[in-house]
């Protein structure tokens, strides 16, 4: 079974995607901001990470920028998933790292086809 760490500082965002990827087979992890995101994959590093942009403690840049910078460790998909719709921040987040970007709100369609265009469906 895939894995995947959804990292949102949101209880009801991290809900729903649960339940989606949770039907699309996966086990699901959860983070409520970037450090205890960062902790999660000290322990296990997830095939996918499902990630906020804006968040407290260490927003999901921040973070995907330390995950990325580790050497040594398997890299799992990041997808951002956030509200920050402008091409300036889904170019920002590409650029360091990212391997496809979600809009919210999203549905179990959208995230079917953005798994799919990373390989993990």
């Amino acid at each position: 079974m895939k894995t995947c760490l959804v990292v949102d500082d949101s209880k009801v965002i991290r809900t729903v995607a649960r339940r989606i990827l949770e039907e699309l087979a996966f086990e699901i992890t959860e983070a409520e901001d970037g450090r205890q995101a960062l902790a999660a994959c000290d322990a296990s590093v997830p095939d996918l990470v499902l990630l906020d942009w804006n968040m407290p403690v260490m927003d999901g840049l921040e973070f995907m920028k330390a995950l990325r910078a580790r050497e040594g460790i398997a890299q799992p998909v990041i997808v951002f998933c956030t509200t920050e719709n402008d091409m300036s921040h889904i170019r920002v987040a590409m650029e360091a790292g990212a391997n496809e970007y979600i809009m919210k709100p999203f549905d179990r369609e959208i995230m079917e086809a953005k798994l799919s265009q990373v390989g993990l469906l």
